[in-house]
């Protein structure tokens, strides 16, 4: 038997990353969303938080499943589901591509608080410099060209 616990933590941003999704309890229907398919996936959802123009999301997948398809996959049904929702009137999609990272078990409580103090934490550091932050945490380089995607 194999035993594997993948922990991601990724960001969808919106498209070209404009202010586009409600940042009242409107948003809880995304989050309903997101949820539902990663419990379908059989995967587990640990925390999930947003601002209006990007979504933090910290959850397992199965290891047989590939994180592209899944994403993939996440981004398409939410992005069809919320198109039609009350207070999402202004979104049109999200942006090309995702970023993503894993970490260890032992790092869920700390990446879990970051997750729920967006609001707070965007309110010293733009979601551009975070974005290019957590780039460079993946030992990447970041494209500027892909933020206008």
């Amino acid at each position: 038997m194999s035993y594997v616990q993948l922990l991601i933590h990724a960001v969808v941003r919106t498209y070209k990353s404009e202010n586009t999704l409600p940042t009242d309890d409107r948003v809880k229907f995304l989050y309903q969303d997101m949820y539902g398919i990663i419990k379908n996936k059989n995967g587990y959802l640990y925390r999930i938080n947003s601002m209006s123009d990007h979504v933090h999301l910290l959850f397992t997948i199965p290891p047989v499943i590939a994180l592209s398809d899944f994403m993939r996959a996440l981004k398409a049904s939410s992005s069809k589901i919320i198109k039609s929702a009350d207070g999402f009137e202004e979104f049109k999609a999200w942006g090309e591509g995702y970023a993503a990272l894993s970490y260890s078990l032992r790092d869920k409580d700390r990446i879990v608080k970051y997750i729920i103090n967006q609001q707070e934490h965007h309110i010293k550091v733009t979601f551009k410099d975070e974005y290019k932050t957590f780039i460079k945490e993946m030992g990447l380089e970041f494209d500027e060209r892909d933020w206008e995607r």
